[in-house]
């Protein structure tokens, strides 16, 4: 099962709601589905950032899992997606790859 950190952005030119009560309908199903994301176990954390327009989420699954949950927020919000490789195995590859370059001498 792959892990991916998700960096999201509030995509400004969306068609946002301008009346507050609106905005808020709207975000409550944003955090609906946020929280069936989490308890499917897509998603493992969630965060904002201090601008209040961006942030990041740690996800789990496949990369369609991946592409299915954030096209559910388009267009309201622009996602940069980067699996992440354990420590363990970076390292793993990382020497694998320098044992092929020596082999390839």
């Amino acid at each position: 099962m792959a892990r991916f950190l998700i960096l999201w952005r509030r995509n400004p030119v969306a068609p946002w709601p301008t009346d507050p009560a609106e905005y808020l309908r709207m975000q409550e199903k944003v955090w609906a589905g946020l929280d069936a994301l989490t308890k499917a176990g897509l998603m493992k954390e969630f965060g904002y950032f201090a601008d209040g327009r961006s942030g990041y989420s740690i996800g789990e699954g496949e990369i369609t899992d991946a592409f299915r949950s954030l096209s559910a927020f388009l267009p309201f919000y622009e996602s940069e997606v980067h699996e992440i490789i354990s420590y363990e195995k970076g390292k793993e590859g990382i020497r694998d790859a320098c044992e092929l370059q020596k082999s390839m001498k």
